[in-house]
């Protein structure tokens, strides 16, 4: 029986966009199987993380649907975020099939998951100042064009769901909450 060669993606796709696309493209071009993983799972309507795990699985399948991504090379999971830190990695490993090799850019994840022994890739970027869930959430909170950030159908359903919106009334929040607690 051949053993798959899973490798682990780690990202919070809040939104799904162009540069997540890019990179899972990337990514499948040296690697057999992907494991596309979704972290802070249990984190939504928060300005940082303004959409569900659903939402985030549905925005993921639709981009690699639509770039005709075989179901086949990839999985889609996900991990709650821990306040333990090293337990993060042990939950990861009985989460999902075994992987070989992790692609992240963040510091924190790179550094778990090379104390256990794994080998740590930076993920592939496509030019990260513009392709980033932090430019794109700006956007939409300041009216400005976003729509060239992500996939067309990303795009669409975001709107369909009323994401932007949402966003724009989560930043509001957020700053009514602030001004509060400096009172």
């Amino acid at each position: 029986m051949k053993v798959m060669s899973w490798a682990l993606y780690v990202g919070r796709f809040q939104p799904f966009h162009k540069g997540h696309l890019y990179a899972v493209k990337r990514i499948l071009e040296e690697e057999e199987k992907l494991i596309i993983l979704i972290g802070s799972s249990l984190s939504s309507h928060e300005i940082r993380n303004p959409f569900t795990l659903g939402e985030r699985i549905q925005m993921i399948l639709l981009a690699l649907d639509d770039e005709k991504i075989d179901r086949k090379r990839y999985l889609i999971s996900s991990v709650p975020d821990t306040s333990f830190h090293p337990s993060w990695v042990t939950h990861v490993k009985k989460s999902v099939p075994y992987f070989y090799v992790v692609y992240t850019n963040d510091a924190l994840t790179r550094v778990l998951f090379q104390e256990e022994g794994y080998v740590v890739k930076p993920v592939p970027l496509l030019n990260r100042e513009i392709y980033s869930g932090t430019e794109i959430r700006r956007r939409i909170i300041n009216g400005e064009e976003w729509s060239e950030l992500v996939p067309r159908s990303v795009y669409e359903f975001i709107i369909s769901i009323g994401g932007d919106a949402r966003i724009r009334a989560l930043n509001s929040s957020d700053s009514v909450a602030q001004k509060d607690s400096n009172l």
